[in-house]
């Protein structure tokens, strides 16, 4: 990563709490943490869940989200910011009529369904997501199920997957990087950026403790932007990241516990 003083560079998450710290705003600011750089955050939702179940979801008025967004631009503004669970259309909307004048770039992490498989969106958001926030996403980060709900398509192999980076580009994103963790065999991502197609393998780790992992990749990514290094370094880097983080997880919990928020970077 380029060298820069501890906590000079910002970095915001805009994203749904988890009270078990192992996923949304709080391991996204774990990651930034991690990595040097100040963390800022708006919520979006609450949630009552920890590593076994989701018990609530209670998204916050639209209004608040942006009151809260306002008030971290106009004062210290970040170099990089992240989405998270968004909750609904009206959340999706408001936010997408602000970052479409963000000049810092924004990577969109469209969390739809808990890792206990509870949604944390509206099924009547995903239109809205597509028509309004999608353009804005100078950076598109879904998993499989998230990138067929996005283009509609079922995605079972690596050239599925290429043909959905593709469409999500046509769609508006500037670049993408589906993750392929659920795919058969390696776990490979795949990142469509200015019209070239990067396979990004990395070893399986056959654990249960992988709660959060999509949070804490798109921060890391999110704060390695931040830092100043270019998209394909930074994407890289958060995968040896994330990857660490998985092997030596904590093994809290009693479900799907949280990755270690203390690997090196």
């Amino acid at each position: 990563m380029v060298n820069n003083p501890i906590g000079k560079a910002v970095g915001l998450t805009i994203a749904g709490s988890d009270p078990s710290g192992g996923a949304g705003l709080q391991a996204d600011l774990k990651a930034f943490h991690q990595h040097g750089v100040y963390g800022a955050s708006v919520v979006t939702l609450l949630t009552v869940q920890n590593t076994v179940m989701v018990d609530a979801v209670e998204c916050l008025p639209p209004e608040m989200v942006l009151a809260q967004l306002d008030a971290v631009l106009v004062d210290i503004p970040p170099l990089a910011a992240k989405t998270g669970a968004l909750g609904n259309a009206a959340i999706i909307e408001a936010l997408a009529s602000r970052a479409k004048n963000f000049g810092f770039p924004l990577i969109v992490d469209p969390v739809m369904v808990s890792k206990h498989g509870i949604p944390l969106i509206a099924a009547d958001a995903i239109e809205s997501f597509i028509r309004h926030l999608m353009p804005c996403a100078w950076l598109l980060t879904p998993n499989l199920h998230e990138a067929g709900r996005l283009t509609g398509r079922n995605i079972t192999s690596l050239s599925d997957m290429e043909n959905a980076a593709r469409a999500l580009v046509d769609g508006g994103a500037k670049h993408v990087l589906v993750k392929g963790g659920h795919l058969e065999g390696q776990a490979i991502d795949l990142l469509l950026t200015d019209g070239h197609l990067i396979h990004l393998p990395a070893p399986r780790i056959n654990t249960p403790h992988t709660h959060g992992t999509g949070c804490v990749l798109s921060a890391s990514i999110t704060a390695r932007l931040a830092l100043g290094d270019s998209l394909v370094d930074a994407v890289r880097g958060a995968k040896e990241f994330i990857s660490r983080a998985i092997a030596t997880n904590p093994g809290l919990g009693k479900g799907h516990g949280p990755v270690n928020l203390f690997a090196p970077c």
